[in-house]
């Protein structure tokens, strides 16, 4: 675990390789919409039933267990591959593959087949889901560990920007050029992805290859990278402190809606402009921020800042109830989103630096999916705990949730100074 001070990232406007990381987080969040809100949004004008509708979150199950196909982007490219690399490789196969669910996509009609708008979506995500987990390996092994703070700053600059541009942009433009034209422009933009990764360049590592057999390889691919981690010292601290390190924000995020509307009648058009420009804003600025401090103090102690901010921050839904005034609701959101960003950068730089370079994808793939455990276990029963409790003693809670997370890494910090 890396805690000392590094000198300050380049600008990403002025780094190439950090432009091309923006580039590539861009073009991994134009997806995400477009088997999620735009497509229930195209469901419903198509007169699809809200129940039909509510079944499109099955969708998104790839990018949670996207760890059970990883392992097959840590092998080698076949031998014809010529010189792309393993990163490359791979990710100029799914990119236009990608492209192409896309546009398929685009030529369904939900109301005369919603089944095969359903299957090309599921596609869609799928493929999507596996162009995340070769990114991700290509950030870890691009980027020394000093720098990833800052490599996912820029990532979550072009990742936010593209769900806008495939979100409400997409919705926008359906209303100008119909649904088929709005999903088909969508596929253009993902069409340029494969240009972007001939642009950059294969990380340099000395590759443990998997041994010839089939039983062998499954070994090499599935259980030797579950071993090299379990056999590290303090694991199983490591893996409680990635499930736990989101568990409050997630009881919150898990009834804010229900909050907004119960507690104060805010309308459905002041909430959601409340979570487009101020939540942007404060998710870029986060973003920066946590990305700085892991330059400046090293991934452990900017966890535990971050950490720390993001548990405070779950103090404005208490402050919002005190003052109950629109512009109170736009300093939570945008404050929430800063310390949630920033926590991101630094948390998720922590998760990079602990995959080994032989098992990037798998580790990496398998670690992320762990941090979502909270949201899918314990983040369902949020609701019945704010009822029971009322607001203000929930919210407290929520504060207190996040702070065995932090305990166990300042735990960590000590073991590993000894």
């Amino acid at each position: 675990m890396n805690d000392a001070p590094e000198s300050r990232p380049s600008g990403v406007l002025r780094d190439p390789l950090l432009l091309r990381m923006l580039g590539f987080g861009f073009f991994s969040g134009l997806p995400l919409p477009l088997g999620a809100a735009t497509l229930q949004q195209w469901f419903t004008t198509s007169g699809i039933s809200l129940h039909s509708v509510a079944l499109t979150a099955w969708l998104g199950l790839p990018y949670t267990v996207k760890f059970l196909w990883s392992p097959l982007f840590d092998r080698a490219p076949p031998r014809w591959a010529g010189g792309l690399g393993r990163r490359r490789f791979w990710l100029f196969l799914v990119q236009p593959l990608l492209a192409c669910a896309c546009a398929t996509l685009a030529l369904t009609d939900p109301s005369l087949n919603a089944i095969h708008t359903a299957i090309a979506a599921a596609a869609l995500t799928f493929l999507s889901a596996s162009q995340d987990i070769l990114i991700d390996a290509w950030r870890i092994e691009t980027f020394p560990e000093a720098r990833q703070g800052a490599a996912l700053a820029a990532y979550v600059w072009g990742y936010r920007t593209a769900m806008l541009t495939s979100g409400s942009g997409a919705i926008a433009l359906s209303v100008v050029l119909g649904w088929h034209g709005s999903m088909l422009s969508m596929a253009a933009v993902l069409a340029l992805a494969p240009l972007l990764t001939l642009s950059v360049a294969e990380p340099r590592l000395h590759l443990r290859l998997a041994p010839p057999g089939f039983l062998a390889a499954l070994r090499h691919s599935f259980f030797d990278p579950l071993a090299e981690f379990f056999v590290r010292p303090a694991a199983l601290e490591i893996l409680a402190f990635v499930i736990l390190f989101r568990l409050g924000k997630v009881l919150a995020d898990n009834t804010a809606i229900s909050f907004y509307h119960q507690a104060f009648g805010f309308s459905s058009a002041m909430v959601a402009y409340a979570n487009s420009v101020p939540s942007l804003l404060g998710t870029l600025c986060g973003a920066a921020f946590g990305g700085w401090l892991v330059a400046r103090l090293g991934t452990v102690r900017a966890v535990l800042i971050t950490g720390a901010l993001e548990a405070a921050s779950l103090g404005l839904y208490v402050a919002l109830l005190a003052f109950g005034s629109v512009w109170m609701l736009f300093v939570k959101v945008s404050g929430e989103a800063f310390a949630g960003a920033a926590a991101d950068a630094a948390f998720l730089t922590f998760v990079s630096a602990l995959c080994s370079r032989n098992y990037t994808a798998t580790q990496y793939a398998l670690l992320s999916s762990l941090a979502a455990v909270a949201f899918r276990t314990v983040g369902g029963g949020a609701g019945y705990a704010a009822e029971a409790l009322g607001w203000v003693p929930f919210y407290v809670l929520t504060i207190v949730a996040s702070l065995p997370a932090l305990a166990i890494m300042l735990h960590l910090r000590r073991v590993a100074a000894r």
